[in-house]
């Protein structure tokens, strides 16, 4: 109890430390930040690819663990096919990046550099956005996992029930099936990061998106490791909620930044209000002195935490009891 006391007094000291900071610049520093200057730094822009990429990462292994539940190590022949679809759909994620960087170069011939930074980073925002939603994850959790395990029993069953004489051309299609299942239990998953990530390409450069890329794939292979090798039970609804609060913060980020781009590439107004903003918020948190920014962090922020309180308040509502017709009693 005492730790736990301790571990929390320490936390908010150091909030109000970083916001006793970020007040005193923001009242004594000169000057401020140019609100039309892009200002993702090397480091912030690493950071924020990693922690996308293993929020990916870790839900792309629920999925495939919630897929080989019940299958116990014997049964190679269901491992196999769900493993290969899984290798096949990262192979699909590589190959799609280079498509998108193909599009993007191609692009970038026909139009400013500007517009493309503001219409790549507009669509990972959009992305970004039903990905926070949290009743799109209860859809989610509820629908596209239940589906692979339906899939997946089906195609099993469908062995286990045939004729010796179609048990050849069954197996063969539970083969494909199963390759299918592991496909696009990986390949959601990459696509939706290659979406992301080409924003951010643009603002810092291939090789930091690289970078912290191979960290988050580090952190994904261990995760993996103690999930389907070692069988341990992680943690994994604390590490959801952990990955989402970090996602949140990149996602905060993300808007102040694509802002910033629209508005270097002259698709808003820049309306700036006296206030003093240090040039390191600007790089680290696309935090500027102008109201469209600020307006749409805020925004961000009340559509994110509205949307996670309005499924709880679904998900604790009472569910209405079937109602069930009185038998009529049969007077004499």
């Amino acid at each position: 109890m005492k730790h736990r006391a301790l571990k929390t007094g320490l936390v908010c000291l150091g909030g109000a430390l970083l916001i006793a900071v970020l007040v005193w610049q923001a009242i004594t520093a000169a000057g401020s930040p140019d609100p039309t200057a892009s200002g993702v730094s090397p480091v912030a822009g690493m950071i924020d690819t990693a922690v996308l990429v293993y929020r990916e990462g870790l839900e792309c292994i629920l999925v495939l663990s919630a897929i080989v539940a019940g299958l116990v190590r014997t049964q190679q022949a269901y491992w196999r096919p769900i493993s290969q679809g899984a290798g096949i759909g990262f192979g699909a994620t590589l190959v799609t990046w280079f498509i998108l960087v193909g599009i993007l170069n191609l692009a970038a011939s026909t139009t400013s550099e500007a517009n493309i930074q503001a219409a790549t980073g507009l669509l990972a925002i959009i992305v970004l956005l039903i990905v926070m939603n949290w009743f799109f994850h209860r859809i989610y959790w509820t629908g596209w996992i239940s589906f692979h395990n339906r899939k997946k029993k089906e195609l099993i069953q469908s062995v286990e029930s045939a004729d010796d004489g179609q048990l050849e051309t069954v197996k063969s299609m539970a083969y494909k099936g199963l390759i299918l299942l592991g496909f696009a239990s990986v390949y959601r998953e990459g696509f939706e990061v290659d979406l992301f990530l080409q924003s951010i390409r643009l603002q810092v450069g291939t090789w930091v998106v690289v970078l912290g890329t191979a960290f988050a794939l580090i952190l994904v292979a261990i995760t993996g490791y103690f999930t389907f090798i070692a069988h341990q039970k992680l943690p994994y609804k604390r590490m959801l909620v952990f990955t989402g609060i970090m996602l949140g913060v990149v996602f905060e980020i993300m808007v102040g930044e694509q802002v910033n781009e629209m508005q270097a590439a002259g698709w808003i107004p820049t309306h700036t209000f006296p206030v003093n903003i240090p040039a390191w918020a600007g790089t680290w948190f696309s935090v500027f002195n102008n109201w469209e920014t600020v307006i749409a962090q805020i925004a961000a922020a009340v559509f994110v935490i509205g949307s996670f309180y309005a499924a709880q308040m679904e998900r604790f509502k009472p569910r209405r009891k079937a109602v069930r017709p009185n038998s009529a009693r049969v007077t004499e």
